[in-house]
């Protein structure tokens, strides 16, 4: 990433997050570094707190090679001391997730007055939950998703701004919570600058770690209802299976001919860039999807559930393809694997959708309306 327009001047940012991020792992890893690596360029000083206090090796010394100062280790872990000895030197502090905030906002409001106190929601947990609940007709689960919901509430109202990572999830909060200040913080990728192009490229992507139950449906959905359909137009076609732990949620099923599961893969590039078609064949979940974002800005065209394409900015047949069922599912991945020009179509509207919508550039505004030069 180039320099950036130096709004920051020098201020001191926090940000707190549940551990290191691991950006070869998921999508909200991903999404951290690269705040982090925006704000530095946008001129401020970036500090980083892991709240389970554990020193992550590499990925705590990737950060520092960034210039981020990463406060980790036995000190880190005594919070209200630490908290009460430096909180009032950052002009903003930045904290991930809902649950963390619960516990640290009240801290924060008495060490660390005059900061800026934004909660990153990354997503909605309580959408999520919500909508897992409806799929399965699960009563447990909608008495904790009503749970989740009244403390994830609480912890937007009680912050200064909150970040959604979609203008769907902003309407939400803003209705759900008035007066609320919420503030769009997209996912932020690179775009691939010259993509591999149609001949280049066969078989099928889908990436997910297996500790996010969305992932962990939408695998077992794949393999078991929309697959098959697949396999019986392209019998020659493979299935690429990338995510940590997924060997073990898809069991036999990843013995079916043609699939192939990698587990955890440290480089993505050389998947995204020989595979023709990205799948996400999400049933529940809540935010942006970096799957999606991902494919896209790597040139490789996606088909996706509408759940899956909720807050990208993509309309089906212009920017993606969209289907809820297995037999429509597999119908728009037939027709993307075989048709070079609807592949080239969408492969460049993709490109495009996360240069406008998921870039740096696009999140320098966020940046700019929730991070102002002059003091908060």
């Amino acid at each position: 990433m180039g320099p950036g327009r130096g709004i920051g001047n020098g201020r001191r940012i926090l940000l707190v997050d549940v551990t290191t991020p691991r950006p070869d792992r998921d999508s909200g890893s991903l999404r951290a570094c690269n705040l982090m690596r925006l704000l530095l360029g946008e001129g401020f000083r970036v500090d980083f707190l892991p709240d389970d206090g554990i020193d992550a090796g590499p990925h705590a010394q990737a950060l520092r090679d960034l210039g981020v100062q990463v406060h980790c280790g036995g000190a880190t872990r005594a919070r209200r001391r630490w908290f009460g000895q430096h909180a009032a030197a950052f002009d903003a502090i930045i904290i991930s997730r809902y649950h963390l905030a619960e516990y640290l906002l009240p801290l924060l409001r008495r060490h660390a007055p005059r900061a800026r106190l934004v909660l990153d929601t990354v997503d909605l947990h309580h959408l999520r939950e919500e909508r897992e609940a409806e799929l399965r007709k699960d009563r447990t689960l909608q008495r904790l998703a009503a749970s989740t919901r009244r403390r994830e509430l609480g912890s937007v109202a009680a912050a200064d701004v909150a970040w959604v990572v979609s203008p769907a999830e902003a309407d939400l909060l803003r209705h759900a919570v008035p007066g609320t200040r919420v503030e769009v913080m997209p996912n932020l990728h690179e775009v691939e600058a010259a993509p591999a192009p149609f001949q280049a490229r066969s078989g099928l992507f889908f990436v997910g770690g297996a500790r996010h139950p969305p992932n962990v449906d939408a695998a077992q959905w794949l393999l078991g209802a929309i697959w098959p359909l697949v396999r019986e137009k392209l019998p020659g076609c493979r299935l690429h299976i990338v995510g940590d732990g997924m060997a073990e949620v898809v069991g036999t099923a990843g013995n079916l001919e043609g699939v192939q599961v990698h587990g955890h893969v440290p480089d993505l590039g050389p998947l995204l860039a020989r595979a023709r078609v990205g799948l996400a064949p999400l049933r529940f979940g809540a935010g942006v999807k970096g799957k999606v974002n991902l494919s896209m800005a790597a040139g490789m065209p996606v088909v996706a559930t509408r759940c899956a394409a909720e807050g990208m900015h993509v309309e089906h047949g212009r920017d993606i393809l969209v289907a809820d069922d297995p037999a429509g599912f597999a119908a728009a991945v037939v027709a993307l694997h075989t048709d070079p020009e609807l592949w080239t179509r969408l492969s460049g509207a993709g490109v495009d959708n996360v240069r406008r919508h998921f870039s740096f550039e696009a999140a320098r505004a966020t940046i700019a309306a929730t991070l102002p030069p002059s003091a908060a």
